[in-house]
């Protein structure tokens, strides 16, 4: 039996690197061996960047937080801690809109906030 060449799998591999790194300037997307390291890097830092935009997005909504906090005359840690205080459970990412798209809503709660922080 003659033995078989990995020709047909080892072209459909080149050939999967090749497209995936479409787009990438001059030997980044016509040589093999550039657009593979390229690739790998890409991925890597695709893997990265997933796990730290959850971070950016907390930042995010902790700034816009502090910021409609500081318009009622309290900081952000005493508002998240008169929120917990008057049992109130909203995570950061509905607080942050609300203190960006809806102003009162966001009032009422920081009065709230402030009387279960003061008393």
């Amino acid at each position: 039996m003659p033995r078989s060449k990995t020709v047909v799998p080892g072209r459909a591999r080149r050939k999967k690197i090749m497209k995936a790194a479409k787009g990438n300037f001059s030997g980044r997307r016509k040589l093999y061996q550039t657009a593979r390291e390229t690739l790998t890097r890409s991925l890597q830092f695709a893997y990265e960047h997933r796990r730290n935009k959850k971070r950016e997005f907390r930042a995010l909504w902790i700034t816009r937080i502090n910021a409609a906090a500081r318009i009622h005359g309290m900081s952000y840690s005493a508002l998240i801690s008169g929120l917990k205080q008057a049992e109130i459970t909203i995570n950061r990412k509905v607080l942050a809109d609300l203190a960006v798209h809806d102003l009162p809503a966001f009032a009422q709660l920081a009065e709230v906030a402030k009387q279960a922080h003061a008393g």
